[in-house]
Formats: C-alpha cells, structure tokens, sequence
C-alpha cells in the first residue's frame, strides 16, 4: 500500500481553477499560521527574558531587604548561626582528627617548650582583689578578752586572725596643688645696695596661667575621648563635686591638651609606620557644616601595626573626604623626620578603589596589597540570612571557608617562619581546593548575588592568598574594624565633630588612647602623693576633702 509521500507530485497548472484556488488559499493560511507561530515564540522569549530579569531583580530586592534586617536587628557578628554550625559540624570534627595529625608532625620539628604540670581541677573562686589597690585596716578585737569560762578568769592569747576584703571606691575628688615659691634675698647686699631676689621658676603645665593642671585636663580628654561622655555631662559629673566648669571651659582645656600632644602623636606615627605590615580602613564621622546649618560627611582614616605584630599600635588622620590622595599624603613621610623616606611595606585592606593609587607599584614601588579574607567570606555570608531560604552555592562556601579559618587559629603564637611553613603545608591545600570550586561554581551561576561573590574572591585571588607566602600577614583585616568601633561609639555620644580642627585635635587623642588600650597593663601607681614644699614631705590622701600640708 502506497503512502502519501509515493504519490506523484500533483502539477497545478493541470488542476481546476477551483482546485488551484482552495490549494492558495491552505497555502497563505498556513503561512499566517507560521507567522503567528514565529510572533508567539518571539513573544514567550521575550516574556523568559522579563520573567529571569524579574527574578533577578527580586532575588537582589530580597537579598539587600534580608541584608538591612541583619543590619538593624541581627546580631552584630560574623558567628554562624546553630543551624550554619550543625550543617558543619561532622566536616569539622573530620577536618579536626585530619589536621591535629598534621599539626603534630609540624610542631614535632620546633624547638620543645616546658609544659607545666596540669593543675588539678579546682572549684571556682572569686578573683583576687588587684595587690595595687590601697588598703584601709579595719581591726575588730573582743573588748573583753579574759577567758568566760566560770572559774577561770585568766587573760587570753591571741591565736590567729581572719581576714575579709571588700571592695569600695571614693567617687572621683578634686583637690587643689598649691604650689609656694619661696622668696630669698641676702641681707647684706641688700643694705649695700646689691640684692638680688632668688626664687625658683614657675613649674611648666599644659596650660600656663590656667587653673586646671595636668591631670584634670587628661581626665577630661580621657572622658570625651575614651568614655565618650559629651562636655555637658562632665559638666554635670563636676557640678555634683560642687566645681563649676562650664562646656565651653572643658572643650578649651581638651583644645589646649590636644595642642600638647601633637609632638607625641608624630612620634608615635612614626612608630606606626616603621611597621612592615599595617592594616588600614576608613569609616564615616558627621562634621558640622555651620554655613548649610547641618552636618556633611568627613572620614577617619586608621592604620594599625599588623594584629601578629608583637608591638602593636594605631594611628588615626581625621579627613575631609575619602579620595585616594588622602592615604597617599599619609603614607608618603612628608612630615620633616621622615622626609624622603616614604612608608614601604604590605597594606592589608579591603577592595576600596581609593587604595588603588596607593598601591601602584609605578608610583610607589615596595608596596604590596592583601586582601582581607573576611570580607570576601562577608559576601557569602549575607546570603544565608536567618529569616529566609539560604543559598545552597553559599553554605558550600562557608563550609569551605569555615576549614580555612580553623586551620588558621592553629597558627596563634607562632613565629612569622613557622606560621609560614604551616600555612604552606595546611592551609594552601584548602586556599587551592577552594580555588578551583569557586571556578567550577561560576560556570554554573548565571549571576546576581552569588556570582558577585564568586566573582570578588577569583578577581581578587593573588590579594587574598598573599598571606600564604608571608607569615606576617594576616589573614584579613579585623583588626583595623575593632579599633574603628570607638569612634562609632563615640559618635553615637557628641554626634558630629564640631571643626575640622577638632577631628585632627580627636584623631590625636584617640590615637594615644587606643594604642594605649593595646599595650594595656596593670596599673601598679602607688597611693597618691602630693608634693608639698621644698623639702619633699608629703602626706598621704587618706580621706575625702582632707588634704595635709607638712608643717
């Protein structure tokens, strides 16, 4: 039997002109038909196209929504969540028996340490009370101390005693020096007509002529600076002492202690810069703008010593703006005693394109950049929000990036050649591993949020495994973020900065301040002495308002 297709072709100049007509009019409607066809799949492609572009654009709304929720309600930590830990947790204890292996074959080759023998498990007890702290004795004896017993009567010995600490504090308490020049002058030439009056020059102060001396202005700065109390509650703190000094006295003595410390702030930024490897950062402070009657953004730029440094320190240079020229004026030595001589060395900072001057090895040759591992670990993190779908490629992400700062916590402690040589053993296996995943899951995307931050860590890879070659760079820039935290809460307190001579007077301060706080160590002042006359006598401040004068 023979199908359609063996039939003969049909000649249609042979057929009817009815045949012809019908065989014209099936041919131009299944011609519409294609067109049609054709218009619609034009139209679905185009409705795809929208319908991936909406969802794009709803999955970054979602994101930065999620983002913004985190911000002004989540916790203010990079921590992973129960449910982040759980999801690793037997990776972790795998990747743990693994690396404790490796580890010891590490610290087999250093030098041995002497361990001390393990304490036996005590019970808890409450902190000793500071050795440097004054002490006060109270004595309490029996006012009647014949022995009670009938018959006997006979005086008692005294055995032993107990004895209890508690802890007080005498709230702060102004005193005044009164400082007494004597006058002298020889008798006998004074009646020949040649005396000369002898007496000792006046001591120098912060502020000369002034009432405060020298450490009622550094109470003062230390209260704006590192308790961020405003000058109106000083005010008010002071007024309850019964001592009167108004705001505008208390932000002219912090002037003229900053002024003070200007020589010292260029020491220490000498210091800083000595550094091979800092860390820098900048942050946002509102400055008021007294002509547009508001305030207008100024920036605080900070650089550290590196966090593995075992000198560490910091350094503020208060900016009105965020440019590149602003680093590049820091860093270039311009100041005299370092003229010539500009900083060389690592930068551990983020991707900011104002670091990007700074860094060109045509203009400023020595200088390398590193990348900080949090923040390219920061972008996966933001995509597993608590309150909505976490992304899967992100999770693998925080997986892997979870075992390379695990391995990294070993290093603690060690010295810059053998942090080294174990991150070259251990963690650059996982920086590799990671490597090729990240390439891997970019053929795979097609794009939005999670590829932004597949993208950042690949584009900026030599950056963020520069720390693999040299122990003494860190693995990301944390630091810096911890000691920008006091300006923001300060700014929370004074609100803006009210000149741009007081951001570089506040810059001066906080500087001291904080490196200060970095090589923080117990105070072991004595009790307060106060001088008081030519032959050195001096009585101790025993009670408040009570102040004795040897006579």
């Amino acid at each position: 039997m023979q199908g359609v297709q063996d039939l003969p072709p049909i000649d249609e100049h042979r057929l009817p002109a009815e045949a012809a007509a019908v065989i014209a009019r099936m041919r131009q409607r299944i011609e519409q038909q294609v067109g049609e066809i054709e218009r619609r799949d034009q139209e679905i492609e185009r409705r795809d196209r929208e319908i991936a572009w909406r969802d794009m654009r709803l999955e970054k709304i979602q994101l930065e929504l999620a983002r913004l929720k985190r911000w002004k309600f989540g916790a203010k930590t990079e921590a992973m969540t129960a449910q982040q830990r759980a999801l690793f947790a037997q990776t972790l204890i795998e990747d743990e028996a693994a690396l404790q292996a490796q580890l010891a074959e590490l610290q087999a080759k250093l030098a041995p340490t002497p361990h001390a023998p393990k304490a036996t498990p005590r019970q808890p007890r409450r902190q000793a009370l500071p050795e440097h702290l004054q002490r006060v004795e109270h004595h309490h004896e029996p006012a009647d101390t014949t022995c009670a017993n009938e018959g006997c009567g006979a005086p008692m010995q005294r055995v032993g005693e107990d004895v209890s600490e508690k802890l007080d504090i005498i709230p702060a308490q102004f005193f005044v020096h009164r400082h007494i020049y004597g006058k002298w002058a020889c008798r006998c030439c004074s009646q020949r007509g040649q005396g000369r009056l002898r007496q000792e020059p006046a001591e120098p102060d912060v502020i000369d002529g002034g009432i405060p001396a020298s450490g009622l202005v550094a109470h003062t700065l230390i209260s704006r600076f590192a308790d961020h109390l405003p000058y109106y509650r000083q005010e008010a703190i002071n007024a309850r002492a019964g001592v009167h000094t108004p705001r505008s006295t208390l932000a002219a003595w912090a002037g003229a202690g900053g002024a003070a410390l200007q020589p010292l702030y260029e020491a220490h930024k000498r210091f800083v810069l000595s550094a091979a490897v800092l860390h820098a950062d900048e942050t946002p402070i509102p400055l008021l703008d007294p002509g547009a009657g508001k305030t207008k953004k100024a920036f605080i730029w900070a650089y550290a010593r590196s966090q593995l440094d075992p000198q560490p320190g910091v350094i503020y240079d208060f900016c009105a703006g965020r440019g590149a020229q602003y680093p590049i004026a820091f860093l270039a030595g311009l100041d005299p005693p370092r003229a010539g001589l500009p900083w060389r060395g690592t930068l551990v900072c983020d991707r900011y394109s104002g670091y990007a001057p700074v860094l060109d090895a045509s203009l400023h040759p020595g200088r390398t950049a590193a990348a900080c591992a949090a923040h390219a670990r920061r972008k996966f993190e933001e995509l597993t929000p608590r309150n909505a779908g976490a992304s899967p490629v992100a999770l693998q992400a925080l997986q892997r990036w979870a075992r390379i700062y695990h391995v990294e916590s070993h290093f603690a402690g060690m010295s810059a050649e053998d942090r080294r040589e174990g991150r070259q053993r251990l963690s650059k296996p996982l920086w590799e591993e990671l490597r090729v995943w990240l390439e891997l899951e970019r053929g795979r995307v097609s794009g939005g949020a999670i590829g932004e931050a597949i993208n950042y860590s690949l584009n900026h890879w030599s950056a963020l495994t520069l720390h693999l070659d040299d122990g003494a760079v860190p693995i990301d820039n944390n630091h810096i973020g911890q000691q920008i935290k006091p300006w923001k809460l300060g700014a929370k307190n004074w609100l803006f900065v009210g000149s741009e001579l007081a951001g570089e007077r506040a810059a001066i301060v906080m500087s001291l301040v904080q490196s200060a706080k970095l090589n923080s160590r117990p105070c072991k002042s004595p009790t307060t002495r106060i001088n008081t006359g030519v032959s050195g006598r001096s009585r101790m401040v025993n009670s408040p308002g009570m102040l004795s004068t040897g006579g």
